[in-house]
């Protein structure tokens, strides 16, 4: 059975210069089996033609909040409301689960100081939780899992760097999981870019930020996070799927 994690991030790695407005970098994975994926590919697109009369407008949360590059229709308020219905209708019925990992750099750097890179914790973390729900998985259903990671591609020293991290945690393990489990059911890691219209990586980018809005302030009004907070990876009805660090 063919499963896939794709990977976004909200916020950026710099410790060094940050927005105090948005002081966090959150990377985020959404885990989907081939079939559920088809599925959501399938609505997604039918959204975009239904909207746009063709599926060139890449989904961008960014875009979206802000009604531009091609977003410029939400201005029509009865179109918005229709559009986040069936956005959400995508995002709520659909089988899917959510592991991310939040780093709060003020806190982190009085803690760490500066020089660890918060991707290579992040994708840690991840790659660990997706291990524990594809173990969950391959119980429940007796087939072999191979999974795949895709990513955005960002540039030639960006994607050589994430790609070093995966192979280091393949050939080590972490700090819970050994290589052999990590080894059992990860497989290819590749990059896309934007304009290859991943659908994968555009519902990755739509949960990320209403993440990333609920670690920051987990009492604001932010009902973008109560869709999909049913999504993030659970044990025992706990939530184990979203990871703050430091605490």
């Amino acid at each position: 059975m063919k499963y896939y994690l794709f990977l976004d991030e909200c916020g950026d790695q710099n410790l060094s210069n940050f927005s105090p407005d948005f002081p966090i970098f959150t990377l985020c994975g959404v885990i989907v089996s081939d079939d559920q994926y088809q599925n959501i590919k399938s609505q997604v697109n039918a959204l975009k033609t239904n909207f746009w009369q063709d599926k060139k407008v890449v989904l961008h949360s960014r875009d979206i909040r802000k009604c531009q590059n091609g977003f410029e229709i939400l201005f029509d308020l009865k179109k918005k409301s229709l559009f986040y219905d069936d956005l959400n209708k995508v995002l709520c019925e659909n089988d899917y689960t959510i592991v991310a990992c939040s780093i709060l750099k003020d806190k982190y750097i009085r803690k760490y100081g500066k020089l660890s890179d918060v991707y290579a914790i992040s994708l840690s973390f991840i790659m660990e939780r997706t291990v524990f729900l594809l173990d969950r998985e391959q119980k429940r259903t007796g087939e072999d899992i191979e999974l795949h990671i895709v990513a955005e591609r960002r540039g030639k020293k960006e994607d050589k760097t994430l790609l070093d991290y995966y192979n280091e945690l393949l050939d080590r393990g972490t700090y819970f999981v050994n290589e052999k489990r990590l080894k059992k059911y990860f497989k290819t890691f590749q990059f896309k870019d934007k304009r290859d219209d991943i659908i994968g990586l555009q519902i990755t980018d739509l949960v990320a930020y209403p993440i990333t809005r609920f670690v920051l302030d987990k009492d604001a009004v932010n009902l973008s996070f109560e869709i999909i907070k049913d999504k993030i990876y659970a044990q025992n009805n706990k939530m184990h799927g979203l990871k703050i660090h430091p605490i």
